[in-house]
């Protein structure tokens, strides 16, 4: 005779089977996707993480990533009219 055990009434709180649709999903670039994007070199983003410039990003582990509305935002203040005037945003 073959005995189960009763599926749990609660969820384990530890593991995740879904998303929440609540929750909405952070979109993120890689730094290659994000060299890419802007026809540059990695190297140029990690030199740039480390003198403190660019769109900010996150670490985790050795990975990086940049969040898109991060990279929207920098892209909006770095957009000139001119050579010598700055776009007001």
């Amino acid at each position: 005779m073959l005995l189960t055990t009763p599926a749990r009434s609660t969820p384990n709180p530890l593991s995740v089977t879904a998303l929440d649709p609540a929750m909405p999903t952070r979109q993120v670039l890689s730094e290659a996707d994000l060299a890419s994007r802007w026809g540059m070199s990695p190297k140029t983003l990690q030199r740039w993480r480390m003198e403190g410039r660019g769109p900010h990003y996150l670490k985790l582990g050795k990975r990086v990533n940049y969040p898109l509305n991060a990279v929207i935002a920098f892209e909006n203040c770095v957009q000139h009219v001119s050579t010598s005037q700055c776009v007001t945003v």
